[in-house]
Parts: C-alpha cells; sequence; structure tokens
C-alpha cells in the first residue's frame, strides 16, 4: 500500500527532474557570463578584511536559506497540506458510500420482510372482499361511506401490490382502534397506509377516516 511518505518520496523527484531539465541549461549559460564578474568577485572577496569577510558569509547564507525555502520546503508543504485536504475528502466519500451501502442493506431486509409477508397471488384472491368483509364486522358496512380497489401495481422481484381506499363516516374513536385491530390479525398479511382521522364538527365524539389498505401479492 502507497503511503503519504511514498507519494512525497515521488513528488520530490518529479520536482527534480523537472527542475533540472528546465534549469541546467539555463545555468550553463549563465555561469558561461557570469564567470568573469565571479572571478572579479572573488578577487574582492579576498581583498576583504575579516570581519567583512564574515558579513558576507552571513548574507550569503541568508540568501541560501531564502532560495531553500522557497524553491524546496514551500513546494512540500503545499503538496502536504493539499494531501491532507485529498485523504479528508476521500474520507467523507468513503463515509457517503458506507451510508449508501448500509440504506441498500437495510431497504434490502425489508424487501426479503415483504417477500414473506405476501397474499396469494392470482385471480382466487381479492383484497376487495376481504377488507369490505372486515371493516363490515368491525364498524358495520353502514359506516363505510365508500370503498375503492385501485390499479394493482408492479414492483420489482415480481411483486404486485394490491390498495383499497376507504372512507368510514360516523365512527367513534372505539370502532377506529376495532377496525385498525382487525385489519392488523386478519389471517392474511394486510397492512394500512395514508391514515387520516378527522373529527366531525357536528359531532365532536365521531370521526370520519380515511385509509388505505394495501398487500403484497408474488406475481403469477
Amino acid at each position: 500500500m502507497t503511503g503519504p511518505g511514498q507519494y512525497l518520496r515521488q513528488y520530490i523527484e518529479q520536482l527534480r527532474r523537472r527542475a533540472a531539465a528546465i534549469i541546467d541549461p539555463q545555468v550553463s549559460r549563465l555561469r558561461a557570463q557570469l564567470d568573469p564578474y565571479i572571478s572579479q568577485a572573488r578577487a574582492r572577496y579576498q581583498k576583504l578584511e575579516k570581519r567583512e569577510r564574515i558579513l558576507v558569509q552571513i548574507a550569503a547564507a541568508m540568501f541560501g536559506a531564502f532560495l531553500f525555502y522557497n524553491l524546496m520546503v514551500a513546494p512540500i508543504i503545499d503538496y502536504v497540506d493539499g494531501l491532507d485536504e485529498r485523504i479528508v475528502a476521500k474520507e467523507r466519500d468513503l463515509a457517503g458510500v458506507q451510508r449508501l451501502v448500509a440504506t441498500y442493506a437495510a431497504v434490502k431486509a425489508d424487501l426479503v420482510a415483504a417477500q414473506h409477508n405476501t397474499v396469494p397471488g392470482g385471480k382466487d384472491f381479492s383484497l376487495f372482499s376481504v377488507v369490505e368483509a372486515s371493516f363490515s364486522k368491525s364498524v358495520g358496512h353502514d359506516k363505510i361511506a365508500s370503498i375503492t380497489p385501485s390499479a394493482d401495481r408492479k414492483l420489482p422481484d415480481g411483486l404486485v401490490q394490491y390498495s383499497v381506499q376507504l372512507k368510514l363516516s360516523d365512527v367513534s374513536l372505539a370502532q377506529v382502534v376495532d377496525a385498525l385491530y382487525a385489519v392488523k390479525t386478519l389471517p392474511v398479511p394486510v397492512g394500512i397506509a395514508n391514515l387520516r382521522i378527522e373529527r366531525r364538527s357536528q359531532n365532536t365524539h365521531s370521526f370520519d377516516v380515511d385509509l388505505t389498505c394495501v398487500a403484497l401479492a408474488r406475481n403469477a
């Protein structure tokens, strides 16, 4: 596995090669032009007093340190800072992928559970009849204001969703609870969706209820 140290060494080597390819020809030409001046500077340096030579050496060392920092150290620091930012970004991406994987696993588990809670498919099963019989027994047929089957909905993995929309009128809270419990305890797995309970203005102890009963079946 390649670590940050390996990346840093590769980056420094690339910098060295690029710098050499660009600078070496220029240095050679510049050296040929500066050789006479360098010779003159050396001659003058030799004529300086000891204290003056020390000052010149200090100035040269400071200038060399300045060049080293700007040409070598600063680019490395910038690269390391950028590398840290990229590592943090990759960690955020990895965390996002892990959350997606967890979400997918949860959805897949729900789908597997749903596949094991299906009603008989085909024409032999009628969610409409099951729901109508259940609510007629729990609240009375006269409380069913309307009952409407919806179009079958095809789902992935060979599943079909049946749904029936109901409106109950002028029912008590106890009747609502009995009706929901009756659906929950049916011998076939039927669920409740889109439940809405609204208090009646004429009688505050009575309610109007809108709900949808749903069931899953395997596509025949």
